[in-house]
């Protein structure tokens, strides 16, 4: 979910793609492109059998987004209700030092099983439970409905690419809008070129600052997965090819990334991001707190999903708000002095990446 940096493709590539022959695991992408066909699908279940339909719907909340890939809940099943955790061995103390990031994970995972309880039946009644720090779901029998969000969930990514540079239509903008309405957040959408170039003068700032902070990159290169039996293997963190990147053998990915991954190749890879996107959306919750952050998650996610059904992706660009020297330098540009911004999200049309994975079921089951 919430922030994906990764190392400079272009200078990945500079003597990478002549020592990568015969170096990477045989058959590799083979067990990936399973391991894909087998986490972002619609499933089928048997309605009757309340035990698997409750496992599944927790399946369909483990494709939301989360900071690195961590996939940072646990979910506690009973007989009507699913109750959401946060996995804090999961965390990342360096890019979010307060969680907020974890919560707000939680909340795109809790709207993702929203979504899908309704398509299967169930309507579902969240209310966050402050002494286990969680979101606990009620599940009440109702109407199946199949809503557009529902069916775009599989097909939901983070896509860190270029995008077209093409504007989005109003008709389209209202629906971004629409699906992000509610629960006392509020939704910014950003259009404007020169405001798209100040937010980028942030974005800059802030990637530089985390990119001088050996904590900060030691922690990300621990999340990435440098190739596709890796990303199979561990189900978790950040697959290269997912950011564009070239793939790497486990003993090579880390050292090319110590040597490649510097300020200026990646600040020029965000301002093409910025300036091929379509616009900005900027999240803010009601309050500075964990049930706030949950609902901030629950609110982008329908964000995402709407943009999926409309062919339109998204990527994080969180540096302004995760730098705490630079949150309320940002916020009085974007006139919300005095109010935390929770998210920063570009969005336009752009390609398809490889996607990331997921861990199975059983092992985010408590």
């Amino acid at each position: 979910m919430v922030t994906r940096r990764q190392f400079n493709a272009t200078t990945m590539t500079i003597g990478a793609s002549s020592m990568l022959g015969g170096c990477a695991p045989g058959g590799a992408a083979r067990p990936y492109e399973q391991a894909v066909r087998d986490t972002w699908r619609h499933g089928q279940v048997d309605r009757n059998d309340g035990a698997a339909l409750r496992r599944e719907l927790v399946r369909y909340a483990t494709l939301a987004p989360s900071s690195h890939n961590t996939q940072c809940w646990k979910f506690a099943l009973e007989d009507q209700t699913i109750t959401i955790l946060p996995d804090l061995s999961r965390r990342c103390p360096a890019v979010d030092p307060d969680d907020h990031h974890v919560f707000v994970s939680l909340g795109c995972a809790a709207e993702n099983l929203v979504q899908a309880a309704l398509a299967h039946g169930l309507k579902a009644n969240a209310s966050f439970d402050a002494g286990r720090a969680g979101l606990r779901i009620a599940l009440e029998p109702t109407a199946a409905t199949t809503s557009p969000l529902f069916q775009a969930i599989p097909h939901r990514q983070s896509t860190r690419a270029e995008y077209d540079g093409k504007a989005l239509a109003a008709e389209e903008l209202r629906q971004l809008e629409q699906a992000a309405a509610g629960a006392g957040v509020q939704l910014m959408l950003l259009t404007d070129k020169d405001m798209l170039e100040r937010v980028l003068e942030f974005v800059v700032q802030g990637n530089t600052v985390q990119m001088n902070d050996r904590a900060f990159v030691d922690e990300l290169k621990a999340w990435i997965r440098f190739n596709a039996s890796d990303a199979a293997r561990a189900g978790d963190g950040l697959h290269s090819a997912s950011s564009g990147n070239p793939t790497l053998p486990s003993w090579l990915g880390p050292l090319m990334f110590d040597l490649a991954f510097r300020p200026k190749s990646e600040n020029d890879k965000y301002a093409r991001h910025v300036r091929s996107s379509a616009g900005i959306a900027i999240f803010v919750g009601p309050r500075n707190d964990k049930a706030a952050w949950i609902e901030v998650g629950r609110v982008y996610e329908r964000f995402a999903l709407q943009a999926t059904a409309l062919g339109v992706r998204t990527a994080h660009l969180n540096q302004p708000i995760e730098v705490a020297a630079l949150r309320p330098q940002f916020a009085n540009l974007v006139g919300i002095a005095g109010q935390r911004p929770d998210l920063v999200i570009r969005f336009g049309r752009g390609p398809t990446l490889p996607p990331s994975l997921r861990r199975p079921v059983q092992s985010v089951l408590v």
